[in-house]
């Protein structure tokens, strides 16, 4: 018999944990698993990539933090499906997914622990301890997540890291000098991408005053942010008090970075923390060399001076320096770019996620597969 494995997510926007679940399910044996997904909050970009791949997709539609009504219609929707195994992505999922499955249950239950999070409360420490006595496994993308979690207080035995996977970016369809043109910038312009919601954490000013520093010494540099966020009209503002629209460029969310990325000189992450970064994943798949804040997961990705470079967090004149070095070297560029392309391929690839996930899941569910249906 299949075995059935629900994963439960907030929402399928286009972001980190969505994009890994996606090609998760997207990916798991149909001989093997009937995969099903749930989205609380909303459905997004990826939902109608999962429906494509015909996996059952349900939006529950919760409000508010605290939404009983949400939390009722999950819990019928779990009685419906009756999984082997629930799988549930970032805090609200964790929480809402793995009630509703005790509440109907179900004898497996798996946590994904996707980011250090140091927002969190000392009572959602304290949900995060209770439930983790009541799941079978626990999954930190990364080895920092996993010293992160075990120093609050998570059981170490229980919690297994399984990385994050980058996909391999195809060809641009379009030319530099297209892409140039698109976006009314000149020839000689050298690209540099920042990927990701506009939240606090990503410390996106940074960035704004790296490219100003940057443009104290050369001309031809333009950073281009990707992403949308509560913090756009706050960093819009910030452009203009340091006077450098003509050299930072908000695009907003976008639905086509394989036009994009492969076009980048550098990539920039300005976290303050992460879990494993999708963006500098693509980026490294894709050949471009990163300049990343030295942070728990960025760590595992960009090997510092071998495939990319790490700064310490706020040092906005060392990712300048970096970013400098890179774009005056050639040579430099493209030594970074080939050896973090290998580094996504050996160590990284979707294979290896999918298969260390189905591996888990079959440790998780033993003998015990199906009898509860």
């Amino acid at each position: 018999m299949k075995r059935r494995i629900l994963q439960i997510i907030p929402t399928l926007d286009r972001a980190g944990a969505e994009k890994q679940m996606t090609m998760l399910a997207g990916r798991l044996s149909r001989d093997e698993f009937d995969v099903h997904v749930c989205a609380l909050s909303r459905g997004g970009p990826f939902e109608p990539e999962l429906r494509a791949a015909g996996i059952p997709t349900k939006v529950i539609s919760k409000r508010w933090k605290l939404d009983p009504q949400a939390f009722w219609r999950l819990k019928r929707h779990v009685a419906q499906t009756r999984p082997d195994l629930i799988h549930t992505w970032i805090f609200a999922a964790d929480v809402y997914g793995r009630a509703a499955g005790l509440a109907c249950g179900v004898p497996h239950m798996v946590s994904g622990l996707r980011c250090v999070d140091p927002w969190k409360s000392g009572w959602q420490l304290a949900v995060d301890r209770w439930l983790a006595r009541r799941s079978s496994r626990i999954v930190a993308n990364s080895p920092g997540v996993k010293e992160f979690y075990v120093a609050k207080g998570l059981p170490a035995e229980q919690i297994e890291v399984i990385p994050n996977a980058a996909e391999p970016l195809p060809p641009s369809p379009i030319t530099r000098s297209e892409l140039l043109s698109e976006l009314g910038l000149p020839e000689d312009a050298r690209l540099v991408g920042l990927v990701g919601r506009l939240w606090p954490q990503k410390r996106v000013k940074d960035a704004i005053w790296a490219a100003d520093l940057l443009k104290v010494i050369r001309q031809d540099v333009h950073l281009l942010i990707i992403g949308d966020g509560p913090q756009r009209a706050r960093l819009w503002r910030y452009r203009g008090q340091v006077e450098i629209r003509d050299k930072v460029h908000f695009l907003g969310e976008r639905d086509d970075m394989a036009r994009l990325m492969p076009h980048f000189d550098v990539l920039w992450s300005t976290s303050g923390y992460e879990g494993q970064s999708n963006a500098i994943m693509e980026a490294m798949s894709a050949g471009v060399p990163v300049v990343a804040t030295n942070i728990a997961g960025t760590r595992d990705l960009v090997v510092d001076g071998r495939s990319g470079y790490l700064f310490p967090v706020g040092d906005r004149a060392m990712l300048a320096k970096h970013t400098n070095r890179i774009l005056n070297d050639a040579a430099l560029a493209k030594q970074l770019g080939q050896a973090a392309q290998k580094r996504m391929a050996d160590e990284f690839s979707v294979e290896t996620m999918v298969n260390r996930y189905a591996d888990l899941y079959r440790r998780v569910l033993g003998d015990s597969v199906g009898n509860h249906r």
